[in-house]
């Protein structure tokens, strides 16, 4: 034990003295531009630490909500006159606060814009506003050289003052380690740090040539540093328990105006009026990079805990920037552990059990967030921004800086370290790892040792992936394969790969873009019997090692395989699953205010059949997908049905309708109906494969509570459809009762000549206020009277006075009274306008003939409603539909031109040719009536031509006698609107 502990000291101080002595790198940190809004001067900037938005202050009197994930300006409110010289926000209030050049401080809610309050808070300018993190408290400092404590739960009472500096006090800054304490920044060239409970400073920092602009605390409490920028153009570290400068940054041309340590990564900014912003390393102080963007001088800094941005004020505007990658640096190995890096510090848990839960304690709902136990493991000496599990999960690698290290999972203990851009492990290999040293050499390690080196056929490899084969991001867009053992070229695939994910099998591989995925299959067979007999081109690699499968016309933000099934995340948050190319979609996730994810997946539990998932704060949830449902999908997708029968057994129930929306989206429609468990499934895949039988059978046993349902009738309308292509008139009947689709049963009733069911939908129709459905029904089967019923039940008059005029002349007369009745409310001139047949039989030619055409019509109907008129009668009926009855009777009922009054009887001699139709029979029989009041003898054959000469006459003088009725109907019509007019004029 000792000798293991002493060797354990030995490699330990080994390597502290490999990192006090090796070369540094810089930080590899991409920077991304999110906002660049033009404004005024902006003087003062903050981040929210929840909403995607950056408040900034403007000279120009204003304050500015910007939302830098769409770019716009989400809130602006008007403020002073003079300059706002610092604005900060309140996130637990829902408020921000201002200070301005007039003297005084507003507090606005910004959600409701409404201001709460406003106070008069010192002599002269406010230059900088401080909120204490935890209490209700804010500090305020001055060019009257003083710095004031507010309470906002005293109504902004000022509970403190502060006095001790011989300047202007430029800012002031809460000890994020000690918030009872807080630091100042003057322009008396000092540095003071002040307790909430003394008004007398309890020491100064003294150092800087001239006035401090700035000051800021370090953000963790492992380092006791104050940072503070000035008008010598320099920034300096202080440690503020010795009181000593531990560093001084040099490299800015103009006063140093804002400063800050970056709470969440390894960086120190600093805003200069040269208009330059300036990152440096927090651990070397090295210089990283310069931020210029043309807008004049910077003024302003702020960054949150809570993400990786960083605003920046100009003269000309606001700049957000996001540095490096928010993702979380997290990984899981197979048994549910999960390790992951906060800033330098290294945590892990293990969540296998928290979703089922525990004894009597019921399992989590899927999302819900685990209540995980983080235990600290230890500190890392570079800042993560890979962390890896090996394939065992014994060792995790991290990497940043460009460096690398690997830690025993358990206790972080160092195994190996070095330098390296990329780290890769291997897919099998406990101790097998690849490392990207530069852009033209890879190093691979079997089993921690060093065993060979490749040299990568691209111009510039920038990028490296693990897996079964090792993977070289080419610059041309391609990604080069590798033998783990031999070192061996297999071969190049042109895309532009941003990740590459291996089955656990290794024989498939999802190579993902920024757009689509393409899924290869990879024949290790093969490429193992080439290296073997050295048929490798050092050109073309192996012929034969992969072959497309399918395309995932998605983006691919994080995956994991699960057998051959892979589950991904896409950009827009949606948790899917692909199986042989078709995506099923698990769940949405949230997502951020630009509509992108905030999720990552961390891995697969399969005794649990849980996928988890991290967000960008490091919160775990988990969502339940069976395995044994993935592994049917894939036996199916195989076309191995009798490992997929053998399997369903074990999917349970629940499942079953999932199951059967796959195999309906494999176009496997049969097995599906026989799987589905959803009654709505079900019916839907009945009806696609004409099972009407069943599809009724299933409409049979809705419960009585949801028959009435819209859901209900829509789906007795589909089955009505259904049943009518198949030709089953009895079910389409039954289900278009069901559905009370009228118009169907109209048309299926009329199409048929279903007389019976004709006359019970117009009662139907009728009954359930359906006027026009009841009205063509009637109609159809001859009850006029019903039809005028129905005009004057619904107020219709007019309509059912002309609708009788022309059937039932028996009822004009009592109509048009109720019409003339109903119209007398509104004009009684109009309404005495109106005739009958009562009043004025001269105005209604033939009104008498029309009566005994009713009868004759009314007389026809009752003979003819029981035993019907056949179809084979139609050829020679149809002719007849235009026959005009009242003339032909007319024509029948003349006496005989030239001939002495006849007495005694006569008859009419009529061809058999001439009548054929139902309406012609009864007008014979009239004519037999009509032959017997003649009382004549029987008519020439030459008397009969002139007969009907003056039958067309008589038709002629009808026709203009209807035409002057008409015109004398329009004229008071007319009076009779006009009169109404009058009417409302009046009233």
């Amino acid at each position: 034990k000792d000798l293991k502990n002493l060797c354990f000291h030995y490699f330990c101080s080994v390597h502290q003295s490999y990192h006090c002595t090796k070369p540094t790198m810089p930080l590899r940190i991409d920077i991304n531009k999110k906002l660049s809004a033009s404004s005024d001067r902006v003087k003062s900037v903050d981040i929210h630490p929840t909403e995607p938005w950056a408040l900034a202050a403007l000279y120009s009197g204003n304050v500015m909500i910007w939302d830098y994930e769409t770019g716009t300006c989400a809130k602006s409110f008007e403020l002073s006159e003079l300059p706002v010289r610092c604005a900060k926000f309140i996130a637990r209030k829902q408020w921000f606060i201002a200070a301005s050049d007039d003297m005084r401080i507003r507090i606005y809610n910004y959600n409701t814009m409404e201001k709460v309050k406003e106070i008069e808070a010192h002599q002269d300018y406010i230059r900088c506003i401080e909120v204490h993190p935890t209490l209700p408290y804010v500090l305020s400092c001055s060019d009257d050289m003083s710095i004031k404590l507010w309470d906002w739960n005293k109504d902004f009472d000022c509970t403190q003052f502060f006095e001790g500096h011989s300047h202007y006090v430029m800012q002031v800054k809460f000890n994020p380690k000690d918030s009872n304490t807080f630091a100042s920044g003057s322009l008396d060239t000092s540095i003071k740090v002040w307790g909430l409970g003394s008004p007398v400073a309890h020491y100064t920092l003294e150092g800087h040539e001239r006035g401090v602009n700035c000051i800021d605390y370090y953000p963790s409490g492992d380092k006791p540093y104050i940072l503070s920028g000035a008008d010598d153009r320099t920034v300096k570290i202080w440690d503020y328990q010795t009181k000593s400068i531990v560093h001084s940054l040099e490299g800015h041309s103009h006063n140093v105006c804002a400063v800050l340590f970056h709470p969440k990564l390894p960086l120190i900014a600093s805003a200069s009026e040269d208009g330059t912003v300036r990152l440096w390393s927090s651990t070397t102080y090295r210089a990283e990079s310069t931020l210029n963007y043309g807008m004049e001088r910077a003024w302003a800094l702020a960054a949150t805990k809570e993400s990786n941005m960083l605003a920046c004020g100009f003269d000309e505007g606001c700049v957000v920037v996001e540095l490096g990658s928010d993702d979380p640096v997290a990984s899981m190995d197979a048994t549910g552990k999960i390790v992951w890096a906060k800033n330098n510090e290294i945590q892990t848990t293990n969540v296998r059990g928290l979703a089922s839960g525990t004894g009597d304690e019921d399992g989590l709902s899927d999302g819900e967030r685990l209540p995980i136990i983080p235990r600290d493991l230890g500190a890392c000496e570079l800042y993560p921004q890979m962390l890896k599990h090996n394939c065992n999960g014994r060792f995790v690698a991290v990497c940043g800086d460009g460096e690398f290290i690997i830690y025993t999972s358990q206790a972080l203990r160092n195994k190996a370290f070095g330098q390296a851009l990329d780290f890769v492990w291997s897919g099998t290999g406990t101790g097998d790892y690849a490392i990207r040293e530069s852009i033209s050499r890879v190093k691979i390690f079997k089993n921690f040792k060093e065993a060979k080196i490749i040299n990568p056929a691209t111009s510039s490899s920038e990028g490296l992936f693990g897996g079964n084969l090792i993977g070289v991001k080419g610059g041309d867009g391609s990604v080069l394969f590798y033998d783990w053992d031999s070192g061996e070229f297999v071969r190049k695939i042109d895309v532009d790969a941003k990740e590459v994910y291996w089955s656990d099998s290794g024989n498939m591989v999802c190579v993902a873009t920024k757009e689509s995925a393409y899924v290869l299959s990879y024949n290790a067979q093969a490429a193992a019997s080439a290296i073997a007999m050295g048929q490798v081109s050092a050109e073309d690699g192996i012929d034969g090692t992969f072959d497309l499968m399918y395309e995932i016309n998605d983006t691919v933000s994080s995956g994991k395989w699960v057998g051959d099934c892979f589950i991904f995340l896409n950009n827009g948050g949606r948790l899917n699953y692909s199986v042989g190319g078709q995506i099923q979609t698990l769940v949405h996730l949230e997502t951020s205010a630009g509509g992108t994810t905030k999720h990552s997946i961390l891995g697969y539990l399969a005794k649990e059949d849980r996928v988890y998932v991290v967000d960008k704060s490091l919160n775990v949830s988990t969502y339940r997908v069976m395995l044994s449902v993935l592994e049917y999908q894939t036996a199916v997708m195989r076309g191995d049905f009798d490992s997929a029968n053998e399997l369903l057994p074990a999917i349970p129930e629940s499942e079953y309708t999932t199951v059967a929306r796959f195999l309906e989206s494999q176009g496997f429609k049969e097995e599906a109906l026989a799987v589905t468990t959803d009654p709505d499934h079900k019916f839907d895949l009945a009806l696609e494969l004409s099972h009407i039988d069943v599809a009724h059978s299933l409409m049979d046993e809705i419960p009585e509570e949801d028959k009435e349902t819209t859901d209900t009738m829509a789906k007795w309308k589909r089955l009505s459809d259904a049943a009518l292509q198949e030709s089953n008139f009895k079910l389409c009947e039954a289900a278009s009762i069901a559905s009370n689709d009228y118009a169907g049963l109209l048309l299926m009733y009329s199409a048929i000549g279903n007389f019976a069911g004709m006359e019970s939908l117009a009662k139907s129709a009728q009954a359930d206020g359906k006027a026009n459905i009841a009205f063509s029904a009637y109609l159809i089967t001859g009850n006029v009277e019903a039809c005028a019923d129905i005009l004057i039940s619904t107020k219709r008059l007019p309509e059912a006075a002309f609708f009788a005029r022309t059937y039932l002349p028996s009822k004009v007369d009592e109509i048009v009274s109720l019409w003339k009745a109903d119209l007398a409310e509104v004009s009684e001139s109009a309404a005495e306008a109106l005739i009958s047949p009562a009043g004025g039989k001269d105005s209604f030619p033939d009104f008498d003939i029309a009566l005994q055409v009713e009868n004759m019509f009314l007389q026809q109907r009752d003979n003819s409603k029981l035993s019907g008129i056949p179809s084979t009668d139609y050829l020679t009926a149809k002719e007849d539909l235009s026959l005009n009855l009242i003339e032909l009777v007319k024509s029948r009922s003349q006496p005989l031109a030239g001939s002495p009054a006849l007495t005694e009887k006569s008859e009419i001699v009529e061809s058999e040719e001439e009548i054929s139709s139902p309406d012609a029979i009864a007008a014979e029989d009239h004519n037999s009536f009509v032959g017997e009041q003649l009382n004549g003898e029987v008519a020439e054959k030459e008397a009969e031509v002139k007969l009907q000469e003056e039958a067309e006459t008589a038709r002629i003088q009808a026709e203009a006698e209807t035409a002057r009725l008409q015109a004398e109907a329009q004229t008071a019509r007319l009076q009779a609107e006009a009169e109404t007019a009058k009417i409302q004029a009046e009233k």
